[in-house]
């Protein structure tokens, strides 16, 4: 070969192996970064080219699909979608995906590695490729209670609920909320809807999950947590034992005294009827001599100051360290700088049902393969013990003397065992605000079981500042999600 011709061919060489490297550095070391690039929308048409698979409840699907015109050919349905955000999320040809459509995308879409074999067969086959199935652990008429009830209050607010053996979530609601149909397509209604529900357009803000999202002061709701303290701590060691409380009480390092709400039998009053009336100063003064040390031991046990993900996140509740002995009382009685996810006190409760067993709350049951199979299956957890059986009992006992001869009598139900806690939570510069009203329950069957234990939190900024209270505007709710759980188990 001579001389030019042997240049020519070392330069195509060259050009080849260019080609070459080029192309294995796109296939391989810029193929995530071209995938998720949002000006490449091969990737966003492949998406939408099929329907997805879909989010069970009870054997039914509360998702669906519908055809589009355009490059996206279908687009996310919901089912009674206002009640279910909370639970769903949302996907969106134009705005992407939260929640269960975000974390179970891949199941959902059909992409997931895990059904890597069955879309290589279809390939073959020249089947279509299919999303599989997400199973939650919801309960329909748990839900519908749990969102009709805050719909019919016309309050922002919350419901979790809880089944305290497995930590299966029941029930998760938040309101307002929005019908995630209306924002899935990428047309100008879509749009439209889009800005409306943004919070700068819409001050309830329906997009926000309070359920997992929002803290709130629990006010008297956290006095169960003060009482598990005392009691494995054997600051106490019976419901009926006289605490060592003065009226008036004056806090520690200071010249102020914690006041009750009213003229109630508070002093040396025991742990029973502390609770049942609520008394502020019994269990401040317990948080108070216990000291912040413990009292923050205790909170953590319940989940307290930790991100849960169930699988969906929740945000961290509070209850502060360093905090002076004044300050420690009024954290104590859920005020201060204590504040809960509804998500948290229904584990606290669920814990308390569960003779001190704290069971890892989830709310996907399985994971499901196109043709039903199952991928993965989720199994109960043990989260933690936040105190002993005996002492759940004594709580137990205590939280059912409110329901049924204190300020909790609105969750009765009739030929079942109720326990639960009120709660009224200051909120706003010195109180100014109207109150958060609380309340926390769980219901027993006859063979003392416990299936349901519930939290609920109700923000009604137009009613009558005095007629705010957790027996009357979150206890009837909790009430009709219990009664919904037990009758589907009937």
């Amino acid at each position: 070969m001579n001389k030019p011709l042997r240049r020519i061919a070392i330069f195509c060489g060259l050009l080849v192996l260019t080609l070459l490297i080029r192309d294995n550095w796109l296939q391989y070391v810029q193929a995530d970064d071209l995938k998720e690039d949002e000006h490449n929308r091969r990737v966003a048409i492949e998406r939408y080219a099929s329907p997805r698979g879909d989010i069970i409840v009870d054997g039914k699907a509360i998702t669906g699909h519908a055809t589009t015109k355009g490059d996206f050919k279908y687009k996310r349905t919901y089912k009674d979608g206002a009640m279910w955000a909370p639970v769903t999320g949302y996907v969106s040809q134009a705005y992407g995906a939260t929640q269960l459509e975000s974390i179970d995308d891949g199941i959902l879409t059909g992409n997931d590695d895990r059904l890597f074999f069955r879309n290589t067969l279809d390939m073959v086959t020249g089947k279509k490729r299919e999303g599989g199935n997400v199973v939650t652990t919801l309960n329909s008429a748990a839900q519908k209670a749990a969102y009709d009830g805050l719909k019919k209050q016309g309050a922002k607010g919350a419901v979790v609920a809880l089944e305290p053996s497995t930590g299966k979530i029941l029930s998760m609601a938040s309101y307002p909320s929005y019908d995630p149909t209306s924002i899935a397509g990428s047309n100008e209604a879509a749009g439209e809807a889009w800005n409306k529900l943004q919070k700068k357009n819409s001050p309830d803000d329906p997009m926000l999950n309070r359920a997992l999202r929002e803290v709130y002061p629990p006010g008297s709701t956290f006095k169960v947590v003060t009482a598990a303290a005392a009691l494995e701590n054997e600051k106490y060691t019976s419901a009926d034992d006289k605490t060592e409380t003065p009226l008036p009480w004056t806090m520690p390092g200071t010249t102020t005294e914690l006041k009750n709400e009213g003229d109630l039998p508070c002093e040396n009053a025991t742990l029973r009827e502390a609770l049942r009336v609520s008394c502020n100063t019994v269990f401040g003064k317990i948080g108070s001599d216990l000291g912040n040390e413990k009292m923050l031991e205790q909170a953590k046990k319940f989940g307290f100051t930790e991100e849960q993900f169930v699988p969906v996140r929740s945000n961290p509740s509070v209850f502060s360290a360093d905090m002076a002995p004044s300050e420690v009382a009024l954290s104590s009685i859920g005020q201060f700088n204590t504040a809960a996810t509804p998500l948290q006190m229904a584990m606290v409760t669920s814990a308390i049902a569960n003779n001190g067993t704290l069971m890892k709350p989830y709310m996907v049951d399985e994971l499901q393969a196109p043709n039903l199979d199952t991928i993965e299956k989720t199994d109960p957890e043990e989260m933690s013990k936040p105190l002993s059986a005996d002492n759940a009992q004594i709580l137990q006992d205590m939280m059912e003397t409110v329901v049924q001869d204190g300020t909790g009598t609105n969750a009765q139900i009739d030929g079942v065992t109720v326990g639960g806690k009120t709660g009224t939570a200051q909120h706003g510069v010195d109180n100014k605000e109207n109150p958060y009203a609380w309340f926390i329950s769980y219901a027993k069957g006859e063979d003392g079981s416990a299936p349901v234990a519930v939290a609920v939190v109700i923000e009604d900024e137009n009613a009558v500042r005095d007629d705010i209270s957790g027996g009357g505007l979150a206890a009837p709710i909790a009430k009709n999600v219990m009664e919904a759980v037990i009758d589907s188990k009937r």
